[in-house]
């Protein structure tokens, strides 16, 4: 049997993605996925395979269900279309701009943590070389002194 022609199981298409059969279920319901059924049970074509593995590439770099249903409405011929491909680059660049705008904010907030870090760490260094650090005695050192060691 031709690889094209192979039909898949639920729990065989699944376990080859490494998703339960209610994520499969899921799709489907969502209008993503429409197996076949065969014998009273559903059984997934080479085609419905291919779109599993644009859902899943699609989600995993963040597109919703909606935008995956929109792209693979223009998907459902068989035959690419410069549309398809219109829409797919369409989402493609505004997902980059988003991201990389989540990756600027992200960077800001490191820094602004890192100097809160470094400004606790010299609060806490000063602390413990004044006489007055609550925690110190004069037959023992700053226990603070030993966490900042370790760390």
């Amino acid at each position: 049997m031709a690889e094209r022609d192979r039909v898949y199981g639920v729990t065989e298409l699944a376990a080859e993605f490494d998703l339960t059969p209610q994520a499969l279920r899921f799709y489907e319901e969502k209008g993503l996925l429409a197996p076949q059924r065969a014998g009273g049970r559903r059984v997934f074509t080479y085609r419905d395979r291919a779109r599993l593995m644009l859902i899943l590439k699609f989600r995993r770099v963040g597109f919703s269900l909606e935008q995956i249903a929109e792209y693979l409405a223009h998907y459902r011929s068989g035959r690419p279309s410069a549309g398809q491909y219109r829409d797919g680059l369409r989402k493609i660049r505004a997902r980059l701009i988003e991201l990389e705008r989540m990756q600027s904010e992200i960077a800001e907030v490191i820094g602004e943590l890192k100097a809160m870090e470094d400004d606790a760490e010299r609060r806490l260094a000063a602390c413990c070389l004044t006489p007055t650090c609550p925690t110190k005695t004069q037959d023992r050192p700053c226990p603070h002194r030993r966490e900042m060691n370790r760390e």
